[in-house]
């Protein structure tokens, strides 16, 4: 269990942060960066599932979405942990296939709701799918962030394998909300033209 007593340390007023070995790195650093979009993408998720939550209330999905922003703590705790071996431990919190199988499982009892598509769709809809939509935007950044990370440090595949599988989640997940509400907004293209 994880225990705060206190907030503030000082000890990031170099510049540095720890990791979970108890390395120090910069606070510009590519793994740190990862962590951080996850982190926003996981406070934009948080958003989609209040709103979520204020017009329905407790429902599977929004219970899907917390484990969800669960899962994104997991993931910042494994790119926060150097290494080059990717089994989780007691010590060690690592995204396992599991983890994305049941994403994938989600993808596609989500996509069997919904017709296909038949033209890109604008971000928007109801205001629960234009908060999703953000939150898949981020998701989309934070996995090029882990991409890039994965650069310079090893990551673990099954992280990039679930940050991937996460922004089609949410992608999905805004077409199923638009449908029990106001609908997709369709793209037409060159209509301004």
């Amino acid at each position: 269990m994880v225990k705060l007593n206190k907030i503030y340390t000082r000890t990031g007023d170099d510049g540095t942060t720890g990791l979970v070995d108890g390395s120090r790195v910069s606070k510009s650093n590519a793994r740190l960066h990862a962590i951080g979009e996850i982190d926003e993408a996981n406070c934009a998720l948080g958003v989609a599932v209040q709103c979520l939550e204020s017009d329905e209330g407790q429902t599977t999905l929004v219970s899907d979405l917390r484990r969800i922003q669960n899962d994104l703590f997991d993931l910042g705790a494994d790119i926060a942990t150097p290494g080059s071996s990717f089994e989780p431990s007691p010590m060690e919190l690592r995204i396992v296939p599991a983890q994305v199988e049941w994403l994938e499982a989600a993808i596609d009892r989500a996509n069997e709701q919904l017709p296909p598509l038949t033209s890109f769709i604008l971000p928007g809809g109801s205001m629960a799918a234009a908060h999703m939509h953000m939150a898949r935007a981020i998701s989309r950044r934070a996995e090029r962030a882990l991409v890039a990370a994965s650069q310079s440090v090893s990551i673990n595949p099954h992280a990039l394998e679930y940050v991937n599988r996460l922004s089609d989640y949410l992608f999905v997940l805004c077409r199923v909300i638009n449908a029990s509400r106001n609908g997709d907004i369709l793209w037409v293209p060159g209509a301004s033209r």
